[in-house]
C-alpha cells in the first residue's frame, strides 16, 4: 500500500492518500467500490472535500492533425468536510455508478487499448490536489460480449479500439466521446468491405449498436461508408441466435449501396431477426473473438497481432497513467481535453 503524500496542498509532512478499487473489472451501469485511505501528517489538517473523477484518454480529429487528451467523464464526492488528525489513519468506503456508455477496456482479461482510470481529488486548506490515480477496468456486458463473441465465430477479427471525441447523430448517446472498435472482416465478406467499425451504447434498457462498413469499390461505383444502427436488449444476450444476427446485420450493410449519409433507425424489424426463423440451429462453433485475443488463434486475423497489441496496450496504459500521475505533482495537472 502506497500513500501519496499531498505536497500539492500540505508540503512535506502533509498527509496522504491512497485510493484502492476493489478487485476485478466493473460493469457498464454496474457500481464501482472501494475505499479512500487517509494517512494523517505531521500535524492536524481539515478535510474540505474528497472526491473521484472518471477519466479517459480521448482522440480529436482537426481538419489538418489530430490530438489526444484526457476527458473527465464523471464526478462524486465521497464526503466533506472532517478533521484529519496527526498521524491519524481513517478509511473511507464508498460505490459510485459506473456510466452505462463506460468503454469497454478488455475482453476475457485481454486488453483492448481502452485508457480509463479513477483520480481522486483531496482538497486541504483551500488547495486542491489530485491524490491518486488508478487504472479502472471495464469489462462487456453480456449482450455486448455475445455480439463480440459471434463476429469472432463468423470470422471477424479484432485490429484496435479507440475513444472518439464527439458525438453520433441519430443515437441517444450521453457521453461527449464513444468508443470505436475496428474489426478485420471475416473472409466471406473481405470482397465487399475493407474494415468493420463497431460502437456500443449501454443504456438502463438495452444497447445500441453502430456499425460502419468501409466498403470497397466495385465496377461503376466508388467505395463509400456504409452505416445503420440497431437495438438490443439486455435479455437478447442469451435468447438471440448471435451468429445469424450479427450475419443478417451485415446483409444489410453490403447489400445497402446508399447508406452513408448518417446513422439510419433499424431495429430487429428491419432485419431478419432469429426469432423469426423457428427451428434453425445455433451454429456456435469456432473460437470467439475473446478467444481469438487470449490465445492468438490462427483462424483469425487477430492471430497475427493479438499479441503484439496486447503487449503494446500493457505499455501505453502504463506510459499514461506514470505520465498523467507526474502532471499533478506540478501544477492542477487537468490534461488537455483534446
Amino acid at each position: 500500500m502506497v500513500f501519496k503524500r499531498l505536497l500539492g496542498a500540505m508540503g512535506v509532512g502533509g498527509p496522504g492518500v491512497d485510493t484502492v478499487l476493489d478487485g476485478g473489472p466493473v460493469l457498464p451501469g454496474g457500481a464501482l467500490t472501494g475505499r479512500v485511505l487517509l494517512r494523517g501528517g505531521e500535524s492536524a489538517v481539515g478535510i474540505e472535500h474528497i472526491g473521484l473523477e472518471l477519466i479517459a484518454r480521448v482522440e480529436a480529429e482537426h481538419e489538418d492533425a489530430e490530438s489526444e487528451g484526457t476527458v473527465v467523464f464523471d464526478r462524486f464526492t465521497i464526503c466533506g468536510y472532517f478533521r484529519l488528525g496527526e498521524h491519524e489513519d481513517r478509511e473511507l468506503p464508498f460505490s459510485v455508478p459506473v456510466p452505462w456508455e463506460t468503454p469497454i477496456t478488455e475482453l476475457h482479461g485481454q486488453p483492448l487499448g481502452i485508457v480509463l482510470g479513477v483520480r481522486t481529488e483531496v482538497r486541504v486548506a483551500g488547495a486542491r490536489d489530485k491524490g491518486d490515480l488508478d487504472p479502472l477496468a471495464v469489462r462487456p456486458l453480456p449482450v455486448q460480449e455475445a455480439v463480440l463473441e459471434a463476429l469472432g465465430q463468423v470470422g471477424f477479427g479484432f485490429h484496435s479500439a479507440d475513444l472518439e471525441y464527439g458525438r453520433i447523430g441519430g443515437t441517444g448517446q450521453q457521453l461527449p466521446f464513444y468508443q470505436e472498435i475496428e474489426l478485420f472482416p471475416a473472409p466471406q465478406y473481405a470482397h465487399a468491405v475493407q474494415e468493420v467499425e463497431l460502437t456500443f451504447l449501454a443504456s438502463p434498457t438495452g444497447v445500441e449498436v453502430v456499425l460502419e462498413a468501409d466498403k470497397r469499390e466495385r465496377p461503376h461505383s466508388s467505395g463509400h461508408d456504409a452505416l445503420a444502427r440497431f437495438e438490443l436488449r439486455h435479455d437478447d444476450a442469451t435468447s438471440l441466435d448471435w451468429n445469424r444476427e450479427v450475419e443478417s446485420w451485415m446483409a444489410w450493410l453490403t447489400e445497402h449501396h446508399h447508406a452513408h449519409s448518417g446513422h439510419p433507425e433499424h431495429h430487429h424489424g428491419d432485419v431478419p431477426h432469429p426469432d423469426h426463423h423457428p427451428g434453425h440451429d445455433d451454429h456456435r462453433c469456432g473460437p470467439g473473438l475473446g478467444t481469438a485475443l487470449a490465445v492468438g488463434a490462427a483462424g483469425l486475423a487477430v492471430g497475427v497481432v493479438g499479441g503484439l497489441v496486447a503487449a503494446e496496450v500493457v505499455d501505453e496504459i502504463g506510459d499514461f497513467f506514470e505520465d498523467d500521475q507526474g502532471d499533478e505533482d506540478g501544477d492542477d495537472g487537468d490534461g488537455d481535453d483534446g
